[in-house]
């Protein structure tokens, strides 16, 4: 049994995809740690929105 040109070379492109666990899109274990810590930073300077008090008068005073 002899294999064809074009069937040799598609089982050879089909075997050089490889299949990785990372998705189109995903980020590696470092960037995923990385945006954890921004995320954590912008969460610790955060302001609640419970604690903002707004009295109409803010508009009329000079800086």
């Amino acid at each position: 049994m002899t294999i064809k040109p074009a069937a040799a070379l598609a089982l050879l492109l089909l075997a050089a995809c490889s299949s990785s666990d990372d998705a189109p899109g995903a980020v590696s274990q470092s960037e995923q740690q990385q945006l954890n810590d921004a995320a954590a930073m912008l969460d610790v300077n955060s302001v609640d929105a419970n604690a903002v008090r707004f009295d109409g008068d803010n508009e009329s005073q000079s800086q």
